[in-house]
């Protein structure tokens, strides 16, 4: 307990610094606007902002692209609140009852537990983060090559099983990401691979480049079609946002139970917080003493999702900060990021630079507070943000990504890549093909192939190294049995 206090102490004198706080306002109160606007959600919130990190100092950068994290996952409900939209897909489910709530007369309520639910799931879920770091830091620390191998294995089979759609697509998508890793100069041999003459590919493929490409401006090309979609929000009806007692009675263990739920889903790499909102809400239904009042304004079928939303962005940061491994989209765009500003995660982070894993940490509870002091007081002007019309604000998505493009590397280069980049994504989001697995594995596959070959080049070319060693073999076992469930998942949705 002394040395967790020790750490968090450490991580508050880092981010309760002018700079910190003033990064952790403007990240969260960005990630809030990018939440609440249809269809983008924080991965590409996250892409989008990424040129403002350029320049800062390693735990500046990281603090703001959290912020930005959890600034959309406060906001995300706002757009299914008023105009039944979710602002990205962790938040379908506020639509159920956040909807229901502002026809009924109770927009204000239903922003309000929205927001403090929020709170409640940020401050849980940085608790959790808090004590289960240095633990899994700590057991990081024993793993080689093939422990390496089969984490990254079981990650990437994780986030192809337990996404949406087929998992022939979502392997398809993997394999996309794999070819794209293998492109430029191999770590072990030098040799030159798959540039096809391109000088500017010898260095491989730039991981934000690719991100930028298939979540910003491949967004405007989706949306082109609603270019003229100019949604109506009526803030005089609105009311006040303000939570009575007795709503607040019946939220209080909603959000206590959602919590923890959605930060051990957050946890599990490709999980997300679309499992664990639906889990939530199916959890809190079947705990209601009325279930029939779910899905036409039970304000426990809004509080117990929202808290495990942003509880659930908590979890995600402990496979991203303790093993470096990226556990959904959105965490895969920072990992790319943070590896652009020379910083990689992982369990030496914590022992080689505890001011910056820690600062973090701390700064969610900085954060959480800011943003709650954002989401309550200006619920009604951020509302309004809802009014802008597609066509003002996909233009500035559109000139924000090809910016922040030129500004990596100012190179002319990426200009071409990101736009290939941006109609490869939008033909995936038309195929129906998952980008998060495609995204992992570009991020992943050139550690992946590395591992595996360093694992086999120590076992003298045997494979029996992956399964003699007990880490090893147990995330070799979990990804089977994750395999195993999406099959059997697969089969009895054939089966309706």
């Amino acid at each position: 307990m002394d040395v967790v206090f020790h750490n968090l102490m450490l991580g508050l004198d880092v981010a309760l610094t002018p700079t910190n706080i003033l990064w952790i306002f403007i990240g969260g109160l960005l990630g809030t606007v990018i939440g609440m606007l249809p269809g983008l959600g924080p991965a590409t919130g996250v892409a989008i902002l990424i040129p403002i990190t350029y320049g800062m100092n390693p735990a500046t950068a990281l603090i703001t692209m959290c912020a930005i994290y959890y600034g959309a996952m406060f906001g995300g409900s706002r757009a299914s609140i008023m105009i039944n939209t979710p602002g990205d897909a962790s938040a379908i489910v506020s639509c159920f009852d956040g909807y229901p709530m502002s026809k009924s007369g109770r927009a204000g309520t239903a922003l309000a537990i929205s927001a403090v639910a929020s709170f409640v799931g940020g401050i849980v879920g940085m608790v959790c983060l808090t004590f289960f770091t240095v633990p899994v830091a700590n057991i990081a620390l024993k793993f080689g090559p093939a422990e390496k191998f089969s984490l990254m294995l079981f990650a990437l089979t994780a986030t192809i099983t337990l996404s949406e759609g087929s998992i022939i697509k979502g392997f398809l998508a993997m394999g996309i990401g794999f070819m794209l890793s293998t492109i430029g100069i191999d770590g072990q041999s030098g040799a030159i691979r798959f540039t096809m003459g391109i000088n500017d590919l010898q260095d491989g493929v730039d991981f934000l480049v690719v991100m930028i490409g298939l979540y910003a401006v491949a967004e405007v090309f989706k949306n082109y079609k609603s270019m003229d979609v100019h949604y109506k929000v009526d803030s005089e009806k609105i009311g006040k946002v303000w939570v009575s007692w007795p709503d607040f009675k019946r939220s209080v263990m909603p959000m206590l139970r959602s919590s923890p739920l959605g930060f051990f889903v957050g946890v599990l790499p490709g999980a997300g917080g679309t499992i664990a909102t639906f889990l939530s809400y199916a959890v809190e239904k079947s705990f209601s003493k009325k279930p029939e009042e779910f899905g036409k304004g039970a304000i426990e079928g809004l509080a117990g999702p929202e808290a495990a939303n942003n509880a659930c962005s908590c979890g995600a940061l402990v496979p991203l900060l303790t093993l470096g491994i990226p556990g959904s989209g959105t965490t895969a765009v920072m990992l790319g990021a943070l590896m652009m500003l020379g910083i990689r995660p992982g369990p030496i982070l914590f022992e080689q630079q505890p001011e910056v894993a820690w600062g973090v940490i701390a700064s969610m509870l900085v954060g959480n507070v800011v943003l709650l002091l954002i989401n309550l007081p200006l619920a009604v002007p951020l509302v309004q943000l809802l009014k802008t019309p597609q066509r003002i604000m996909l233009p500035l998505i559109l000139g924000m990504g090809y910016m922040g493009t030129y500004f990596l590397n100012y190179s002319a280069f990426d200009f071409i890549l990101v736009s290939v980049c941006a109609l490869g994504g939008y033909m995936l989001v038309k195929l129906e093909i998952p980008i998060p697995p495609l995204v992992l594995a570009l991020i992943l596959g050139s550690m992946t192939e590395q591992s595996f070959r360093n694992a086999l080049t120590i076992a003298n070319g045997s494979f029996d190294i992956f399964y003699q060693k007990p880490i090893s073999l147990t995330f070799l076992v979990l990804a089977a049995l994750s395999l195993i469930y999406a099959l059997n998942r697969h089969k009895k949705i054939m089966q309706r």
